[in-house]
Protein backbone atom coordinates (compact mmCIF):
# COMPACT_ATOMS: atom_id res chain seq x y z
CA UNK A 1 0.00 0.00 0.00
CA UNK A 2 1.34 3.29 -0.88
CA UNK A 3 2.69 5.98 1.96
CA UNK A 4 -0.60 8.44 2.81
CA UNK A 5 0.73 11.99 2.96
CA UNK A 6 -1.36 14.84 3.63
CA UNK A 7 -0.11 17.26 1.14
CA UNK A 8 -2.64 19.48 0.74
CA UNK A 9 -2.10 20.67 4.66
CA UNK A 10 1.59 20.34 3.98
CA UNK A 11 1.16 22.57 0.73
CA UNK A 12 -1.16 25.35 2.93
CA UNK A 13 1.54 25.31 5.85
CA UNK A 14 4.20 25.64 3.33
CA UNK A 15 1.86 28.60 1.35
CA UNK A 16 0.96 30.57 4.23
CA UNK A 17 4.28 31.30 5.46
CA UNK A 18 4.95 31.85 1.62
CA UNK A 19 2.48 34.82 1.52
CA UNK A 20 3.85 36.02 4.69
CA UNK A 21 7.22 36.66 3.23
CA UNK A 22 6.09 38.40 0.05
CA UNK A 23 7.74 42.09 -0.42
CA UNK A 24 11.41 40.33 1.37
CA UNK A 25 14.58 40.55 -0.58
CA UNK A 26 16.23 37.80 -2.14
CA UNK A 27 15.73 33.91 -0.69
CA UNK A 28 14.40 35.41 2.31
CA UNK A 29 10.86 35.31 -0.23
CA UNK A 30 11.72 32.26 -2.61
CA UNK A 31 13.26 29.22 -0.37
CA UNK A 32 10.86 27.99 2.51
CA UNK A 33 13.29 27.38 5.31
CA UNK A 34 14.88 30.89 4.90
CA UNK A 35 11.42 32.50 4.75
CA UNK A 36 10.28 30.42 7.59
CA UNK A 37 13.04 32.08 9.93
CA UNK A 38 12.74 35.33 8.66
CA UNK A 39 9.41 35.31 9.29
CA UNK A 40 9.05 33.91 12.30
CA UNK A 41 11.10 36.89 13.49
CA UNK A 42 9.28 39.29 12.01
CA UNK A 43 6.49 37.91 14.01
CA UNK A 44 8.53 38.44 17.23
CA UNK A 45 9.37 41.76 16.11
CA UNK A 46 5.84 42.52 15.71
CA UNK A 47 4.65 41.39 19.08
CA UNK A 48 7.43 42.75 20.80
CA UNK A 49 7.42 46.33 19.44
CA UNK A 50 3.16 46.44 19.70
CA UNK A 51 3.89 47.03 23.61
CA UNK A 52 7.14 49.23 23.02
CA UNK A 53 4.72 51.37 20.48
CA UNK A 54 2.20 52.03 23.72
CA UNK A 55 5.60 53.12 25.99
CA UNK A 56 6.37 55.37 22.87
CA UNK A 57 3.16 57.48 22.20
CA UNK A 58 2.73 57.45 26.18
CA UNK A 59 6.41 59.52 26.45
CA UNK A 60 5.07 61.29 23.27
CA UNK A 61 2.16 62.68 24.83
CA UNK A 62 3.94 63.68 27.92
CA UNK A 63 6.74 65.58 25.87
CA UNK A 64 3.77 67.22 24.05
CA UNK A 65 1.78 68.24 27.35
CA UNK A 66 4.86 69.52 29.15
CA UNK A 67 5.70 71.59 26.02
CA UNK A 68 2.44 73.17 26.41
CA UNK A 69 2.01 73.30 29.66
CA UNK A 70 5.43 75.34 30.28
CA UNK A 71 4.06 78.37 27.87
CA UNK A 72 1.25 78.99 30.91
CA UNK A 73 3.69 78.65 33.77
CA UNK A 74 3.91 75.42 34.46
CA UNK A 75 5.54 71.97 34.74
CA UNK A 76 4.03 68.78 33.48
CA UNK A 77 4.12 67.24 36.88
CA UNK A 78 2.39 70.12 38.80
CA UNK A 79 -0.54 69.97 36.00
CA UNK A 80 -0.85 66.14 36.66
CA UNK A 81 -0.84 66.71 40.20
CA UNK A 82 -3.39 69.54 40.59
CA UNK A 83 -5.87 67.55 37.19
CA UNK A 84 -5.78 64.45 39.39
CA UNK A 85 -6.57 66.94 42.86
CA UNK A 86 -9.56 68.36 41.13
CA UNK A 87 -10.93 65.08 39.96
CA UNK A 88 -10.59 66.34 36.56
CA UNK A 89 -10.03 62.93 34.00
CA UNK A 90 -8.40 63.82 31.14
CA UNK A 91 -6.09 60.87 30.17
CA UNK A 92 -2.43 62.19 28.17
CA UNK A 93 -3.83 61.61 24.75
CA UNK A 94 -6.65 63.60 25.15
CA UNK A 95 -4.74 66.37 26.65
CA UNK A 96 -1.68 66.44 24.26
CA UNK A 97 -4.17 66.34 21.14
CA UNK A 98 -5.36 69.60 22.98
CA UNK A 99 -2.32 71.02 23.36
CA UNK A 100 -0.78 70.76 19.81
CA UNK A 101 -4.71 71.30 17.90
CA UNK A 102 -6.63 73.27 20.17
CA UNK A 103 -4.64 75.62 22.50
CA UNK A 104 -7.46 77.40 23.40
CA UNK A 105 -9.69 74.73 25.51
CA UNK A 106 -6.10 73.09 26.63
CA UNK A 107 -5.60 76.81 28.23
CA UNK A 108 -8.99 76.83 29.58
CA UNK A 109 -8.16 73.15 31.28
CA UNK A 110 -4.72 74.58 32.77
CA UNK A 111 -6.87 77.66 33.79
CA UNK A 112 -8.78 75.66 35.45
CA UNK A 113 -6.28 73.85 37.74
CA UNK A 114 -4.21 76.94 38.49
Amino acid sequence: MPRSVNAVASRRRRKKIMNLAKGYWGSRSKVYTVAKNTVEKGLQYAYRDRKTKKREFRGLWIQRINAGVRQHGISYSQLMGKLNSAKITLNRKVLADLAMNHPEAFKAVVDSVK
